[in-house]
C-alpha cells in the first residue's frame, strides 16, 4: 500500500507543477500587459507572493478554516461512542500514526469529509443526519472512505490544489474586475498601441481560461481519487456492501447541506451541491456518479484487494482505464471479503430517525438533557441561565448542572 501512497504523491507533484505553470503564466501575462516589458517579472513575483501567503495560511490554519466554514464542532466520545469506536477501528486498519479528531456538523443532510495537511493532524467530520440514518456497517464504510483519503494523502492534495486553484481564481478575478471598472481601456502611454492590444487579448484569454483549465484538471484527478478511496475503504472494512448501502442512502437525500460551498464541495463523500432533478456535467463534477460507484462496489467478488476493485470498475464502466496505479496492483494482498453484517437490528422508522436526529443536533448544540422521575426527558437549551428546571408533566424541580 505504501507504493500506492508514493504514486499518489508523484501525481500530486505533477498536478502541483501543471497548476503552477498556469498560475505563473497568468501572473506573467497580466503583468506584461499592465507594464511592458518589465511587468512580466513583477507579475510572476506577485502571483508567487499570493500563492505563498495563501499556502502559509492553509498550512497553519487550513484545518480550522475548513471546519469553521463547515460549522463543524469537535465532539467527545460520550456524545457518540459508536462514531468514535468506528473511527478508532479504521485508524488501526489504516495504520495512521494518530487518531483523527472527530467533528459533527449539525445538519440533516447526510454527508462526511476528511481534512488535514498530514495524517497526524487529520480530522473527520460527519453530519448529524448521516449518524441518524446509517447503521454500523454503513457508518464504518463512510468512515473507512474518509480514512482512506487521509491514508492516501488525498487531504494534502486537496489542500494544496485548492490553494493553487484559489490563487488562480483570485488573480483572474482581480484583473477582470479592474478591466470592467476601467471600461476595458488599455494603456495609451506606452509605445506600440497595436502590441498593447495583443497583450491585452492574451491577458484576457489567460484570465478567463486559466481558472477553467485549472478546475477541469483539479476535478478530473479528484474523481479518480474518489474511486481509489472506495477501493481502499473496501480493504479496510472487507465489506463493500456497507459503503454501497451508505452511498445509496445518501443519494436519495433531498435535504440541502447549507454549510457546503464550491471550495469544500470536493472534500465530501458525495457532492453536496448536487440538486435533485439536475445532473452536473462530467467535466465539472468533483465526484463520479454515485450509481456507478455503488454498482462497482456490489460487483466486487473474490476478495477485498485493489485488483478485485479494478476488475469490478472495468466490468461496470466498460473502460480499460486503470483507476489503481500498477504499483498498487503489483503488491496485491488480497484478503477475504466479510459476508455478514456487523449489525442486524431492524432499520429505524422515519419517526425514530427524526427523534434520533433531533437529540443528536441538540447534543452537538450543547443542550443539557435531564431525566425526570416521571419518565419525561427534558431538553434544556444552552442559553437557559436558571439553576433548576421545572418538569412540565409532574411539576418537580430538577437541578441544572452544566
Amino acid at each position: 500500500m505504501w507504493e500506492l501512497v508514493r504514486a499518489n504523491k508523484r501525481k500530486s507533484l505533477m498536478l502541483f507543477i501543471l497548476m503552477g505553470i498556469v498560475l505563473l503564466s497568468l501572473g506573467y501575462f497580466i503583468g506584461l500587459y499592465v507594464k511592458p516589458p518589465e511587468g512580466g517579472t513583477a507579475g510572476l513575483l506577485i502571483a508567487l507572493a499570493i500563492w505563498g501567503i495563501l499556502s502559509l495560511i492553509s498550512f497553519f490554519q487550513g484545518n480550522k478554516i475548513i471546519l469553521a466554514i463547515s460549522h463543524a464542532k469537535e465532539v467527545t466520545p460520550d456524545i457518540h461512542p459508536r462514531l468514535f469506536n468506528v473511527v478508532e477501528e479504521m485508524k488501526i486498519a489504516a495504520g495512521l500514526p494518530k487518531m483523527p479528531k472527530v467533528y459533527i456538523i449539525n445538519e440533516e443532510a447526510p454527508n462526511a469529509f476528511a481534512t488535514g495537511y498530514r495524517p497526524d493532524n487529520a480530522a473527520i467530520a460527519v453530519t448529524s443526519g448521516l449518524l441518524a440514518r446509517l447503521n454500523r456497517d454503513e457508518l464504518q464504510g463512510v468512515v473507512a472512505h474518509e480514512t482512506a483519503h487521509i491514508f492516501n494523502r488525498d487531504v494534502q492534495f486537496m489542500t494544496v490544489a485548492g490553494i493553487m486553484l484559489g490563487s488562480i481564481v483570485l488573480i483572474s478575478q482581480l484583473f477582470l474586475r479592474s478591466m470592467l471598472y476601467s471600461g476595458g481601456r488599455y494603456r495609451s502611454d506606452s509605445k506600440g498601441g497595436q502590441g498593447q492590444i495583443i497583450l491585452l487579448a492574451i491577458a484576457l484569454i489567460f484570465a478567463i481560461l486559466a481558472p477553467i483549465a485549472a478546475q477541469l484538471l483539479y476535478f478530473a484527478i479528484s474523481r479518480k481519487r474518489e474511486y481509489l478511496a472506495d477501493a481502499t475503504a473496501v480493504r479496510f472494512t472487507r465489506y463493500p456492501e456497507g459503503l454501497a448501502s451508505a452511498l445509496e442512502k445518501i443519494s436519495v437525500n433531498t435535504s440541502e447541506l447549507k454549510s457546503a460551498n464550491k471550495v469544500t464541495a470536493g472534500m465530501y463523500i458525495v457532492n453536496p451541491l448536487k440538486r435533485e432533478g439536475m445532473r452536473l456535467s462530467d467535466l465539472s463534477s468533483t465526484h463520479p456518479p454515485i450509481s456507478e460507484r455503488i454498482r462497482i462496489l456490489r460487483s466486487i467478488a473474490g476478495g477485498a484487494g485493489y485488483l478485485e476493485y479494478q476488475k469490478a470498475f472495468q466490468q461496470v464502466t466498460g473502460k480499460a482505464q486503470h483507476i489503481i496505479p500498477s504499483s498498487g496492483l503489483k503488491e496485491e494482498e488480497n484478503a477475504a471479503l466479510r459476508d455478514k453484517p456487523l449489525e442486524t437490528k431492524t432499520q429505524a422508522t422515519a419517526k425514530e430517525n427524526k427523534r434520533i436526529l433531533g437529540d443528536l443536533m441538540m447534543t452537538v448544540s450543547s443542550f443539557t438533557f435531564l431525566n425526570c422521575s416521571c419518565g419525561l426527558k427534558i431538553k434544556v437549551p444552552p442559553e437557559f441561565t436558571k439553576k433548576q428546571v421545572q418538569c412540565p408533566r409532574c411539576g418537580n424541580f430538577l437541578p441544572l448542572v452544566k
